[in-house]
Formats: structure tokens, sequence, C-alpha cells
């Protein structure tokens, strides 16, 4: 049975361990490179370390493309991290790697985890056991030049059929009809293959997977959000696959007038040379609205022991704390784990924020067995029709039955 004391202070982020030694304590914490996340983690480290002089933190990054390649190779080298970052789509793989262990319930309880977090937090629990916590939570909104809409005269959009005037609207062309500045990003490879999973397909009057997690969208209703996806290009000419290689590059250029993208964008777009906004994602005719909703956790490193896992104990905590989570949302822009630190009237009144925050609650996390596998399953089935000229339902079927294939062998 847990005291209230031991809540408590995995409310505050404290550790319940005693390090049982004065010795200074080195411990490593890895993370993929993205600029205000590594800014973020070095302002929690030196915070850290000023509460804890006993305790030495060294960050560590990689490539995004190489990071788990490089989890692995330490791990098998038996030097793998004491605390490492992963998307919460890579769980599975981080546990039949062995690269991080369950939490201590005795310094993590349950309880104190699942009245504290939003729910999206379960997606890191498998059977009895807990393997990480975030820091912060994503959804997806819709972000805006406002220079080019008034420049248009128009308003942001609030349906499915105002985004696609919208993007009208906002395109520019040159004399061959070729885009010269886009009416909204088409980047499948980024955040779009979860709005059509998990947004397009359902205001479609679909669901991407059923009840036992199997794949569902080989349906009219997938086929209908990837028609609407798919059109952007080939019907109505307001966007391009692969113009300026990244959405958020183009959009980054003023080259956009509208992208779909998440939280963690927040703190790069900050730097854009023009005025944006953001409003939640279009919703269908019949107003019905749909987001996802995704997180980064932190675990603990499998090859921890003895004073480095006390300390990677207490790191953990602490970059999990309230404290650690407005520092997060102030650096990076993506929204506190906690909920009563997340939905705050300042946060619910903020013109930014609020979109995403909206989109929370009534968000769907899909369940990945290989997330990168999965992404591509659905990067592929665009490419098929963009560029192969395939036809849609043909396409839809094929990615269901290799993202099935996916999901199948990470059961056995």
């Amino acid at each position: 049975m847990f005291t209230k004391a031991k809540l408590a202070g995995l409310a505050a982020g404290i550790s319940f361990l005693a390090l049982g030694s004065a010795q200074a304590v080195e411990i490593e914490y890895w993370q993929y490179v993205f600029d205000s996340r590594v800014q973020a983690m070095d302002k929690l480290i030196e915070n850290f370390e000023a509460a804890n002089p006993d305790i030495t933190v060294k960050q560590t990054t990689f490539p995004y493309a190489d990071y788990q390649t490089r989890v692995v190779a330490a791990k098998v080298a038996g030097q793998g991290p004491d605390v490492v970052q992963l998307f919460y789509g890579w769980l599975d793989q981080f546990v039949a790697g062995g690269l991080i262990r369950p939490l201590d319930p005795a310094v993590f309880p349950h309880d104190a985890i699942e009245s504290d977090f939003f729910p999206i937090v379960s997606a890191m629990k498998r059977g009895d056991d807990y393997y990480g916590l975030p820091t912060a939570v994503r959804s997806l909104a819709l972000f805006y030049n406002k220079a080019i809409f008034a420049e248009a005269g128009i308003e942001p959009p609030t349906t499915l059929d105002e985004l696609l005037a919208a993007a009208e609207a906002t395109t520019k062309r040159d004399g061959a009809g070729n885009i010269t500045s886009a009416g909204i990003t088409m980047d499948m490879a980024g955040q779009d293959h979860h709005w059509w999973r998990e947004n397009l397909v359902r205001q479609f009057g679909g669901e991407p997977y059923d009840a036992e997690g199997n794949v569902a969208y080989d349906s009219e209703a997938g086929a209908a959000g990837l028609k609407f996806y798919t059109d952007l290009q080939t019907e109505h000419n307001v966007g391009l696959l692969g113009f300026m290689d990244e959405g958020q590059a183009a959009f980054r250029a003023g080259l956009a007038a509208m992208t779909i993208d998440g939280t963690f964008r927040l703190g790069a777009f900050a730097s854009n040379p023009f005025e944006w906004g953001v409003v939640e994602l279009p919703a269908n005719a019949e107003g019905v609205k749909s987001n996802y909703s995704s997180y980064f956790a932190n675990a603990i490193g499998a090859t921890a022991e003895g004073e480095e896992l006390e300390a990677a104990q207490k790191f953990l905590a602490y970059i999990s704390s309230p404290e650690a989570m407005e520092i997060w949302l102030e650096t990076v822009g993506e929204l506190p784990a906690r909920r009563d630190v997340a939905l705050t009237e300042a946060n619910l009144a903020d013109p930014i924020l609020a979109p995403f925050l909206s989109g929370l609650e009534y968000a769907h996390t899909t369940q990945f067995y290989d997330e990168a596998g999965q992404r591509q399953v659905a990067i592929d089935m665009v490419n098929r029709v963009l560029l192969e000229g395939q036809v849609i339902e043909d396409s839809v079927k094929q990615a269901a039955e290799a993202e099935q294939a996916i999901i199948d062998a990470a059961r056995q």
C-alpha cells in the first residue's frame, strides 16, 4: 500500500529513493535531434543538477533516422542509456528487444499515474507494468498563414468543404498551371498519415481498426478518405506531393497557406517570418470532428543498475513533473501530459494552445506495432495513387493487407 507521501512525491516529480551515497553519479539521457526538444532538455538537466549536485546527466542525441538503431546497438554492447526517449508506438519493439525495464511501482505508483496523466498514458502499459512516462502530449491542428488568408479575403476553415475552398483561394500557380505556392501541404511522411487514418477515415463513416486492433479501413470510408486526400493534387491542384520536400518546410518558407501539424512544431514555427494562426482540424459536413494524439515517453534503460538506476529513476520523476512540463510547453510548445498542468484557464484561453487542447478531447491514439513500418504502408498507398495511377480502392486494399501482415507478425 502506498503512503500519501509517496503519492505526493510522484506528483511533485521527486524521487522516493535515497541514493545512499554522497559520491557523484553520472547517468546518460538519450533522445533524437530536434532543436527545441534538445534545448528544453538542457534546461531540465540544468535544473535537476542544481537540485541534485551528486548527479550529473549527460545528454546524447542522434538523428531521428538512426535513433532506434543506435539504441539497439548500445544495448548489444552493454552500454545503453540510463534514461531513454521513445515514441509510444515503439514500445513493443523496445520491450521485445530488452531495451527498457518496467517502472518500479514503488517509485511510480500506478494509481498516481492514472489519476494525474491524460488517459493516453495507458499506451505505455503492457500487462501490469508501465514502461515509461511522457513529459508532453501532442494533438494535431491546422496552421494557416494569416497574410495569405488576408490577401485572399477569407477566414480559416471549420469544415472539409471550407478547407477545399480555402486551399483553392490561396493556391498560386504559374502560366502552365504549376503550383508556386500551395494552398495546403501534402506530406504523408509527416503528419498526414495520421490525418488520413484517424481523421478522414472516421469522418467518412469508417474506423481505421476494429475492436481487436485489426485493419478495418479497407472499406468505402477508407477509399473515400484517400480520395479526398489525393484529390487535393489530382483534381483540385491545391497541393503537391514533394513540394519543397517537406510540408513544414513549405509552410515555414511562406509558400503554403495551410499545413496540418502537431504541437511539437510550435517552437520551430515561432521563428517563421510571418504571422500564423491555429484552428482545430476541420469537421465533416455533419460536424464530426476527429484528431490524433501521441507522445514521446521517457523510460529507464535496461542496462541501468545500482546507483545509476536510482539516479535514473530520480531524473525520470523530475522530467515527468509539473515544473518540467511547464518548461517543455514554453520551449517546445508540446502540451503537458498532466491534466492539471495542461488544462489551466490561461492555456484554454490561449488562441494557439486552445485548438490543440480541444483536439485532445476527441482524439484517438493509434496502437502501433511497428510505427515506422505502418507509416511506410500509408506513404506507399498514396504514392501508388499519385505516382503510379493505381485505382484508389486497389491501393487501399493493398495497404490494408500489408499493414495487417505487420500486425500479425508482431503478435506472434
